[in-house]
Order: structure tokens, then C-alpha cells, then sequence
């Protein structure tokens, strides 16, 4: 019997080990889960739609439990209280001390109706406070985690890059409605403690009942927080292009700050109806007995645009970007 051939054994051998060895790339073992390197364009995951919601879950849970975002939330807190004290302080027999009626409708009505408070500080907070709380949980998202170095941990989960993107987009959105819910209990609570509630006049001069008042403070506070989906998209996308969350936090409000000032310049109308706070205030309409709708439908899908156009940046950017942290 002739020796073998050692080169053919070698190849035989190097043949073996191209079906057995788990660490070669593109290697499929017996239930599909993909064993290539995690954070690799195109790689295929099957994970289980509970890890899914449980990743979600974590997130919401990791997001509020932080001390940065503890401190945004008391600030928008706060701010409802601050309103209140000085116009309670300001006031004498029911009129601004010092006033002839002039001033912003909401502001002028919080000493008949505690209501009106809520719709006072939605209208002071919405400009700055609320985009901004906004704008740094979202620019953190993704480049807090690179510059923690987690991101990678994540992926090898497996997340995938995609279903990453989507649940820290969820996290960013459910934040929004928790800051304007925050604004909006806090300046319900102290409007019944420091003044009236009851019937309030509308806008349009109308009178409405308690309960239809308080389901329209309901109804705007939807309508704010559904006004920061274009912040919170813009944010993420920005989030995605470095790997240093403070970095990500102070473009993001940069721009807001930016965005707003080009909003207030007159020889610049052309571009204000396109930017995404030009309609922010019209959730006032609702206040308005029949609601003028054209504004907030306007505001509504500007804000649908820049979550459709900034989102698909983000993900482009996201799934093709190299992940070495």
C-alpha cells in the first residue's frame, strides 16, 4: 500500500476544518444563527421578538434612570412652578399687578383658570427647554454607547444595526412624550393649588366646561411632544456621525439654537415654513372654538418629513459605518 500524500492531507484537513471551525466567516451552526464577526453589513440574526422588547424595556429603564436626564426633568418641572409663583406674586384681585391686560392670552387668563397654566408652560418651554432635553438624550443615543464603548456589545447580542437604531429612535420618542407630560402635570398640580379651576373662555371667546378643558390640555400636550419628532430624528442622525456623546449633545442643541435664530429673521420667510419649529406654537389653534386645523396639520407632517429624511441618514450612516467601539 502506497504512503499517503501528505500534501493531499493537507488539504483534506484544511477542507475539514472550512466545515467545522465556527470562527470562519459566513459559518452557519445547525439552529442558523450567523457566527461572522456581529457588526458586519449584512449579516444575517433571527433574534427573539421578547429579547426585542426587553432590549426596548432596558433602554426606556437605563434613559430615565440617569442623572442627566432626572436633572432635565426637573428643570421642566420646575419651570411650570416658576410661572406660577410670579404670577401668583405679580397678581392683585384677579388682574397682573401693574398691567392693562396685555401680555400672552395664556398668561393673562392663568389667574381666572388654573388650567391655563398648562398651556402657558407648554408655550414657554416648547422654544428651548423641551427641544433641548430632547436634543441631548438623542445625540447621546448611539455615540454615548461608542464613547462608553457598549455600542459593539450590543450588536454582538445580536441587536443588529437596524433593530439597534429603531428601539434607541423609540427611546428618544418616548422620552419627548414624558418631558411634556412632566411640563403638563406639573403645571396642572400647581394651577389647582394656586388658583381657580372651572369653565375657561377659549381663544375664540367661547366657554367650554372643566372636563373638555382638560381633555384639549391633553389633547396639545400630544400635539408638543409629537412637535419634538423632528428634533429627536435630527438628533439620532447626528448621534451617529461621531463617537463622542458630548460632541453629539452640543451639535444637537447648536443647531436647535441655530435653526431658531433663522426662524426669527424676517428676510429669511422663504426658508421659516420648511424648518421644523416654525409651526411649534400652533397647538394654540386648539384652544380655538372651531380648532383651526391647517397649522397644526402643516406642523405634523413637517415633522413627519424630517423623521422620514433624518431617519433614513441615520440608518444609511449607521449600518455602513465601522464599529471599533
Amino acid at each position: 500500500m502506497s504512503p499517503a500524500d501528505p500534501a493531499r492531507e493537507g488539504h483534506a484537513d484544511s477542507t475539514r476544518a472550512g466545515r467545522t471551525d465556527p470562527t470562519r466567516a459566513g459559518h452557519v451552526d445547525p439552529v442558523g444563527e450567523s457566527r461572522a464577526d456581529p457588526t458586519r453589513v449584512g449579516v444575517v440574526r433571527r433574534p427573539n421578538p421578547l429579547w426585542t422588547f426587553g432590549l426596548l424595556r432596558s433602554e426606556l429603564v437605563t434613559t430615565v434612570r440617569r442623572r442627566r436626564t432626572l436633572a432635565l426633568l426637573g428643570v421642566l418641572a420646575a419651570v411650570p412652578v416658576l410661572i406660577a409663583i410670579a404670577v401668583r406674586i405679580e397678581t392683585r384681585d384677579g388682574a397682573p399687578a401693574g398691567g392693562n391686560g396685555t401680555g400672552p392670552a395664556f398668561l393673562t387668563q392663568v389667574t381666572n383658570n388654573g388650567l391655563f397654566l398648562v398651556f402657558t408652560a407648554l408655550a414657554a418651554t416648547l422654544p428651548f427647554f423641551l427641544p433641548m432635553a430632547v436634543g441631548v438624550v438623542a445625540g447621546d443615543a448611539i455615540a454615548g454607547e461608542a464613547g462608553g464603548g457598549t455600542l459593539r456589545y450590543l450588536l454582538v447580542a445580536p441587536a443588529g444595526r437596524t433593530r439597534l437604531l429603531l428601539i434607541k429612535y423609540a427611546t428618544v420618542l418616548a422620552f419627548c412624550l414624558l418631558a411634556t407630560l412632566v411640563v403638563t402635570v406639573s403645571a396642572l398640580a400647581v394651577g389647582a393649588l394656586l388658583f381657580p379651576l372651572g369653565d375657561l373662555t377659549t381663544i375664540s371667546g367661547t366657554r367650554i366646561g372643566l372636563a373638555e378643558g382638560l381633555g384639549r390640555a391633553l389633547l396639545i400636550a400630544l400635539v408638543v411632544a409629537a412637535s419634538l419628532v423632528g428634533v429627536a430624528a435630527v438628533g439620532l442622525f447626528v448621534s451617529t456621525l461621531t463617537q463622542s456623546g458630548i460632541a453629539a449633545m452640543a451639535t444637537t442643541v447648536g443647531l436647535l439654537v441655530t435653526v431658531q435664530i433663522v426662524d426669527q429673521i424676517p428676510q429669511l420667510h422663504t426658508l421659516q415654513p420648511y424648518l421644523f419649529p416654525h409651526y411649534w406654537l400652533s397647538f394654540a389653534d386648539l384652544m380655538r372654538d372651531p380648532v383651526y386645523w391647517d397649522g397644526l396639520t402643516r406642523n405634523l407632517g413637517l415633522q413627519a418629513l424630517y423623521a422620514a429624511v433624518f431617519g433614513s441618514a441615520a440608518w444609511a450612516r449607521f449600518t455602513t459605518k465601522d464599529i471599533s467601539a
